[in-house]
This record gives C-alpha cells, structure tokens and sequence, in this order.
C-alpha cells in the first residue's frame, strides 16, 4: 500500500472514531436527560402527595387535637423506695381497686364517643393517638386520641385536677425513672378517683393519693405495658 493510501486511510479512521464518539457522547446525553426528567417527576408526585396528605391531616381535628407531651413547670419530688411488686398486694395496701372489662370496641371514628369506663378504659377511638409522655396540667388530649394510645399497650396514668404540686411532682418522677411506653396527664373526665392508671380494658383506681399509690401504679404497669391488641414501637 502507498503512503497516499495509507495517509487516506488513517483519515478516514479518525473520522469514523470521531463519529463514534460523538455518537456515544450523545446518547450519553440523551440517557442523562431522561434520568433527570424522570427524577423531576418523581418529585413533584411526591410533592402532591405530600401536599395532599397535609391537606387530609388538617381536616381530621375534629374538635379532638392531641396534646404535645412535654413535661411541666411543677419541680419533681422524691418518691418512694419499692415495697411490694405483687399488683394485688401493692393495690390492696393502698386501699385502690384493680378492674377488667369487657372490650368496648377498636373502630375509628371523627366524634365524641360516650365510654362506659371512667376513666376510659377501651372503645372507638380518634384515628390519631396520643403521644407518650408528661403532658402539663391543662394540656391533656382528648379522651377520644388517648384511648387509641391504649390500644397500642401503653400505660395512662392520671390524676385528679386538685392534685397537691407536689404529688405530681412525685408522678414526674416516677415518670422519669421508666418513661417506656406510658402516659401522664391531668385526668379530663371527672373520675372518682384521686389517682388511676389504665390499660387497654384494665383499670388501678385509687380513691387516696398515698405513698403506697407508687407501688400499685409500677405493679399495674408491669403487669399491663404491651398488652393490649396492636404492638405499636
């Protein structure tokens, strides 16, 4: 072959792997220009759905908002050594009652619901539960948002609205000492106790806020913590 033809041959192989090249760069182009549109509608059908779960939460009030657990202004106060861990012993040395019903139901519902308890003990309930956590003297959820709190195997304890400071001070405490999976509120039903606990379909009910309340309550809560239909973390 002649260096003419061999010059003439290696131009025409540049210019195909010129071409080749381009070509490449060009779909590379293309494929990154899908990706991108793709990754851009995915984001704005996040964004709606986003945008219509807001709007669907903002419609479920109802005139029954949860509360926001986040302690109170009253100082803790000591509590009690423990003397008794049996829950019977413990609620009869406090002079307080220990009580099973028959559940009232699981359904949700927007309303107020009527509850054959008091406090509530089970029954139709707020889709949204409450938080765990102290909630302060006056921020207590609706009955309806912390029933469905039970139903998920937590512990309420609650006490009377002319509770002395520094008994609910002492429940802080014993709050802070094991905060898993329980609730303490002012109780917003008018109960006939001074101090109760409830569970799902389990009630402690104590007429008297003694030192041997303390006893009673962490017996009931060891008893009764996670038992109840739905195991929610």
């Amino acid at each position: 072959m002649s260096s003419r033809q061999e010059e003439k041959q290696r131009r025409r192989e540049e210019r195909l792997a010129k071409e080749q090249a381009e070509a490449s760069a060009a779909a590379r182009k293309h494929r990154l220009g899908l990706v991108a549109a793709g990754l851009l509608g995915a984001a704005a059908v996040a964004a709606v759905i986003i945008a219509i779960a807001a709007a669907a939460g903002g419609g479920k009030d109802h005139g029954s908002k949860v509360g926001s657990p986040g302690g109170s202004d009253i100082p803790n106060k000591p509590v009690p050594a423990v003397k008794i861990t049996d829950l019977d012993q413990a609620a009869a040395a406090a002079g307080c009652t220990v009580k099973t019903y028959p559940s009232e139901g699981r359904s949700h519902v927007t309303g107020q619901v009527t509850y054959k308890t008091n406090p509530p003990t089970s029954g139709n309930h707020n889709p949204n539960p409450a938080d765990d956590g102290t909630y302060a003297p006056g921020q207590t959820p609706a009955k309806e948002n912390y029933v469905h709190t039970l139903e998920h195997g937590r512990i309420e304890i609650q006490y009377a609205p002319d509770t002395l400071p520094s008994r609910i001070g002492q429940l802080q405490t014993l709050m802070d000492q094991d905060s898993y999976h329980a609730l303490l509120f002012e109780n917003n039903t008018r109960m006939p106790y001074a101090v109760a606990a409830t569970a799902w379909t389990h009630l402690l009910g104590c007429k008297k806020f003694t030192n041997e309340t303390f006893d009673a309550i962490r017996a009931f809560r060891k008893r009764y913590t996670d038992q109840a239909p739905e195991q929610i973390p």
